[in-house]
């Protein structure tokens, strides 16, 4: 079981991934913004954080910055995800400092194996 920070403005998105992560044992933290995402990765210690790139006040892109520029969270694996797919988003989110990137809508068991993959530190 981990500890999963969820970084979603999109209500639907939100409750349907927390749903289905806490049907698979973890316990799952939630923040709506990026600013409350950079807030909640130092509060609430998750072992891996699920960062929506396109979020209100800070973009996920700059929240991921900030959680990785700060010793106390700079260690936590993110994971991008985004709905907006588009040529060079990875490279951009991987540049940004996250650790891996996934696509909306979500394939549960795609997405599973990479959270499982950072956990376990086997992630490429």
């Amino acid at each position: 079981m981990a500890k999963i920070l969820l970084v979603e403005d999109n209500e639907l998105n939100r409750d349907m991934l927390k749903r289905r992560l806490e049907r698979r044992e973890h316990e799952v933290a939630i923040a709506v913004d990026g600013a409350e995402g950079v807030e909640k990765a130092s509060s609430e210690k998750p072992d891996i954080i699920l960062m929506d790139l396109n979020l209100p006040i800070l973009d996920g892109w700059e929240a991921t910055r900030q959680i990785k520029a700060n010793e106390d969270t700079s260690g936590i694996p993110v994971i991008a995800l985004t709905a907006h797919a588009m040529t060079g988003d990875q490279k951009k989110a991987i540049e940004a400092g996250c650790d891996d990137y996934d696509t909306k809508p979500v394939e549960l068991p795609r997405l599973l194996g990479k959270i499982e993959a950072l956990l376990a530190g086997t992630a490429e």
